[in-house]
């Protein structure tokens, strides 16, 4: 039996990141930075899973997921 807890964590396909930092002013706990001006990553660690930064990002790439506690 797996009692493994599951979170929700955002994550971004940074493939296809513009960068736009849209995500970044949304954030309410500063769980996401822009990389060498490039693309956006998420600080796991940070984030608390609320979805913001997906639903704001214009070019869909940020998905919440469930992930292993």
């Amino acid at each position: 039996m797996n009692t493994q807890r599951k979170r929700r964590k955002a994550q971004v396909d940074q493939t296809a990141c513009v960068a736009c930092g849209c995500c970044v002013k949304v954030c309410p706990v500063q769980a996401i930075e822009i990389v060498r001006g490039v693309m956006a990553r998420v600080n796991p660690d940070k984030c608390v899973g609320c979805g913001k930064c997906a639903a704001e990002c214009p070019a869909s790439v940020i998905r919440v997921r469930e992930v292993d506690a």
